[in-house]
């Protein structure tokens, strides 16, 4: 169940984080939900590759450079999923960055707090 409301959580993400950004557009929140598997699954399958990959300039850059490999998979994510449309790599940058933001304000609201 838990799993079933943080799928439902970052297809909210997605569609939120995407009217903030005139150069993304999700169709529908049918596309949005297949976003969210799609980058479920490649953030567990792929990213972590690439990171291994590029963890030279990574350190160069201080970590600065995963948000690039971040634009890079919602590239991805656009150019496989129909009614998920983003317009370039600097848009997917932006849109990155914001929906890492849109999905940590959610999860603050909707995570149920510990009372100690």
């Amino acid at each position: 169940m838990r799993l079933f409301l943080k799928w439902l959580i970052m297809a909210a993400s997605i569609i939120i984080a995407a009217y903030f950004i005139p150069g993304v557009m999700v169709g529908s929140f049918f596309s949005a939900l297949w976003v969210a598997l799609f980058l479920g699954v490649v953030n567990i399958l792929v990213r972590p590759v690439l990171i291994f990959i590029t963890l030279p300039i990574n350190i160069l850059t201080l970590g600065l450079f995963t948000f690039v490999i971040n634009a890079v998979l919602i590239l991805l994510a656009s150019s496989v999923i129909k009614g998920f449309e983003v317009a370039g790599f600097w848009w997917a940058l932006l849109y990155s960055i914001v929906l890492s933001l849109v999905n940590y304000i959610i999860n603050l609201i909707v995570q149920p707090k510990d009372r100690a």
